[in-house]
């Protein structure tokens, strides 16, 4: 699976502005729903899923990088947003530091496979400390696609 078919351009979001969680997460929430890719009732309650989602666990792994992710019964389609914070977002880490690179997930609720797909390739570009570094200098929309397509042409094939 390539990160740019599940990445919109209008969701790449190169100076997020949040400082906490939530904050970021609607942040992100709210790129979909600019793009017309999200109703806003449907924004509300995947805050609400991802929410409940963060008080059993942190999704910030480690890195300086977060995934928050929720399945959704009115979605169709699976849909990435990604944030990079140059101030860096508390993201409640276990490594108690800030998270800089917010990847948000949205899938459907009934195809769960697709869900642990797009994860999979998601965490396999996130895992190479390259690829952070350059997400995290990112200062535009252009820098992110250009890095998403080089990532992608350098990835296994699936």
């Amino acid at each position: 699976m390539k990160l740019q078919d599940l990445v919109h351009e209008k969701t790449i979001l190169p100076d997020l502005q949040a400082e906490d969680r939530n904050a970021a997460i609607i942040e992100l929430l709210d790129a979909f729903v600019s793009s017309g890719q999200l109703d806003t009732a449907v924004r509300d309650t995947c805050f609400d899923l991802i929410r409940k989602r963060e008080q059993r666990g942190s999704t910030a792994f480690g890195h300086g990088v977060a995934v928050p992710h929720a399945k959704h019964s009115s979605i169709d389609t699976r849909l990435a947003a990604i944030g990079i914070s140059h101030t860096g977002v508390e993201f409640n880490a276990l490594n108690k530091e800030p998270v800089f690179i917010i990847f948000l997930l949205l899938s459907p609720e009934d195809r769960p496979e697709e869900h642990l797909d797009a994860m999979e390739a998601i965490f396999g570009q996130l895992s190479q400390q390259t690829f952070r570094s350059f997400l995290r200098q990112a200062t535009s929309v252009e820098d992110v696609v250009t890095l998403l397509k080089e990532s992608d042409a350098q990835a296994p094939a699936s």
